[in-house]
C-alpha cells in the first residue's frame, strides 16, 4: 500500500444525498427499504484533483441525511486546508480527533460510516494524482478481474430474479432466508430448481435466528450445496453461540459487515468460527482499515468477500479493494433495481460469465453522472 505521497491540501468538499424511488420494496428480516439512498462525498485538492467516497446509509430510513450532516459539521472542517501525506494518516488523525465526540454522542456506527466516505475519497484522489488504478495504487498485482455474485434475491420471484441476473452475466447468487421455516424451505427449493450446472448459491439469514433456531435451520440446510450461510445469529451473540454453530454448521459461516474494529476482526480470524469474512468498507474502516483486515483474512487461510449494499462509488471501491487484496473472494452486487448503482459509477463494468474487470483508468476509474440523478438529490452541502 502506498503511504508516502506528495499531496496538496483539500480545498473543498461537496456532499450530496440521493434517494431513488423503487417499485418493489427491499425486505430483510429486520427492516424494509422503500427507496434506495446514497451519500456521496467529493473532495478536491488545491491542484484541482478530485476523489469520490460513499457512506453506508441504508438503515434506519432517515439515516442518509444524518450521515451527510456528520460529514458537513463534524468531519470535513478538520480536513479542509490540512496538510497530509497519506490517506490512511489523515483518516486516522481525523478519527482520533472525534473519539470523545463519538463516545458522547453514543453513535459509533454513523460516525464510522461518514469517516469511511472520507477515507475512500482520499484514496481515490491520491490514486488519481498518481495516475494509477486504485487497486494497483493499493499494492494489487492482478489484472483487476474478479468473480461476482448477485445478492438481495428474495421472495416473491426468486426463480425470475435468478434467470434475469443469469442473463445479465451472473453465475453465483445469494438469497435471503430467516423469515419462517416454511418460506425458507420454499425459497431454497425454488432457487435450486432454477440453477444450471456450475452455478452456485449462498444464503443470508440477516441475524434473524437464535442459537436454537440456527441449529435447527442447519439441519434443513445440510441437504443443499451452499457456498456459505451468512449471519445466522445476531452480530452481538456470545462467542460460545458462534462456536456452537461453527461446530454444527454443514457449510462455512459468513459474517463481518457488522464488525467495527481491528480487535474484533482479529478475534474472528483467530477463533475461525467464520470461513468467510465480509468487511463493508462504507460501514467501517474505509480502504485504510479494511485492506489490512482482508490481507489478515487471506493469510489465515480464510476467504475474504467484501460485503456491500449501496450506490456505485462504494461498489467500485469494494471491487478495487478485492482486486488489491487478491484471493478467491467474490464481489457482492445487489441485484435489486437501483439507478444509483450504475448512474453513480460511469462507465459501470459489465458482468461477463460471472466476472467483472476494472478499467485501467486512474483512481476508481468512474464518475457519477450527476445530471442523470439531479432530480434524486434530497440534500446538498459544500465545505471550503
Amino acid at each position: 500500500m502506498t503511504t508516502d505521497l506528495a499531496m496538496a491540501p483539500v480545498r473543498s468538499a461537496e456532499i450530496a444525498v440521493f434517494r431513488a424511488p423503487i417499485e418493489k420494496a427491499v425486505r430483510t428480516s429486520f427492516g424494509i427499504m422503500h427507496d434506495r439512498p446514497a451519500v456521496l462525498l467529493r473532495l478536491e485538492d488545491e491542484d484541482g484533483t478530485h476523489g469520490w467516497g460513499e457512506a453506508w446509509c441504508n438503515f434506519p430510513s432517515c439515516g442518509a441525511e444524518h450521515r451527510a450532516r456528520l460529514l458537513e459539521t463534524a468531519i470535513l472542517p478538520k480536513v479542509i486546508g490540512k496538510a497530509w501525506s497519506s490517506p490512511a494518516a489523515l483518516s486516522a488523525d481525523v478519527a482520533g480527533q472525534l473519539e470523545v465526540l463519538r463516545l458522547q454522542a453514543d453513535e459509533p456506527g454513523p460516525m464510522s460510516q461518514a469517516l469511511a466516505a472520507l477515507d475512500i475519497a482520499l484514496w481515490d484522489l491520491a490514486a488519481r494524482r498518481a495516475g494509477r488504478p486504485l487497486h494497483r495504487f493499493l499494492g494489487g498485482r492482478g489484472d483487476g478481474s474478479m468473480p461476482v455474485y448477485a445478492s438481495g434475491i428474495n421472495h416473491p420471484g426468486i426463480a425470475e430474479t435468478i434467470r434475469r441476473t443469469r442473463a445479465e452475466g451472473y453465475r453465483c447468487f445469494k438469497i435471503k432466508i430467516g423469515f419462517s421455516e416454511q418460506s425458507d424451505a420454499a425459497n431454497l427449493e425454488e432457487a435450486f430448481a432454477t440453477l444450471l450446472p456450475g452455478e452456485e448459491l449462498a444464503v443470508d439469514v440477516n441475524q434473524a435466528w437464535t442459537r436454537r433456531q440456527a441449529l435447527a435451520g442447519f439441519e434443513k440446510l445440510r441437504h443443499w450445496p451452499l457456498l456459505w450461510i451468512e449471519e445466522p445469529l445476531r452480530c452481538d451473540s456470545p462467542v460460545e453461540d458462534w462456536a456452537a454453530l461453527a461446530a454444527a454448521a454443514p457449510h462455512p459461516l459468513a459474517a463481518g459487515e457488522n464488525i467495527r474494529s481491528h480487535a474484533d476482526f482479529s478475534a474472528a480470524i483467530i477463533r475461525r468460527h467464520l470461513g468467510v469474512i465480509q468487511p463493508d468498507i462504507c460501514k467501517w474502516g474505509g480502504l485504510s482499515n479494511c485492506l489490512p483486515v482482508a490481507r489478515a483474512v487471506l493469510k489465515a487461510g480464510l476467504r475474504y468477500c467484501p460485503h456491500y449494499l449501496g450506490g456505485g462509488i462504494g461498489l467500485l471501491a469494494s471491487a478495487h479493494l478485492l482486486a488489491a487484496a487478491g484471493g478467491d473472494g467474490l464481489l457482492e452486487v445487489d441485484c435489486n433495481p437501483n439507478p444509483l448503482r450504475e448512474l453513480l459509477a460511469r462507465p459501470f463494468p459489465a458482468v461477463r460469465e460471472g466476472r467483472i474487470t476494472l478499467s485501467d483508468a486512474a483512481g476508481l476509474g468512474v464518475e457519477p453522472d450527476l445530471d442523470a440523478v439531479e432530480n434524486l438529490v434530497t440534500y446538498r452541502a459544500e465545505c471550503r
